[in-house]
């Protein structure tokens, strides 16, 4: 089931993309062909999961990253909603935090053996979970600068207050599900 809905949804927006590509080239616009083209690449990376014996990512997992990459991609960038709705931007970072965090919990479950999850303490899991939120905006931001410094110059158009704003947003998502996982974790 999992390996279908990956196939199906990275050819579909493979070929969604690629269709955006070419009406953007004849048209000659230049940042809109360009991201169709880095939306091509983003949504052949989830066939590299095809590749495991057992993919270890929930189809909820699977799905939200390609509502990421269609709301990031398609609205944000191609239909300009980063330009045109203010909360477009924040709203975007928070829930990549949260989808992150939500992300790291997979890793955790995958990385720490079952018969050790027990003797590992819910602060350990909260702060992974937490920090590597906070590492994926903090590396967002970072492409958003150097986007701006070699390319578009409209990335990052509030400067330090849409960096930290995008910063706060991402932690708040992160924040909100590595709770989550500290309280799921009392239970376990």
């Amino acid at each position: 089931m999992k390996r279908k809905i990956i196939m199906t949804l990275s050819i579909v927006f493979m070929v969604f993309m690629a269709a955006l590509l070419i009406y953007f080239l004849t048209k000659d616009d230049t940042s809109r062909w360009q991201v169709a083209l880095g939306g091509i690449l983003v949504s052949a990376l989830p066939l590299l999961l095809l590749r495991l014996k057992n993919i270890p990512f929930s189809i909820s997992i699977i799905i939200g990253y390609f509502v990421f990459i269609t709301c990031s991609t398609v609205l944000g960038s191609i239909a300009k909603f980063y330009v045109d709705v203010r909360w477009w931007d924040t709203t975007l970072h928070l829930y990549k935090g949260g989808y992150v965090g939500f992300v790291a919990i997979t890793l955790c479950k995958i990385c720490i053996p079952g018969k050790v999850w027990g003797d590992v303490s819910r602060w350990i899991i909260f702060l992974f979970v937490l920090s590597l939120a906070v590492t994926a905006s903090v590396l967002w931001e970072i492409y958003e600068f150097a986007g701006d410094l070699f390319y578009t110059e409209t990335m990052q158009r509030g400067g330090n207050k849409d960096t930290m704003y995008d910063l706060l947003a991402g932690f708040a998502g992160g924040l909100l599900v590595a709770i989550y996982a500290l309280l799921k974790k009392r239970t376990v």
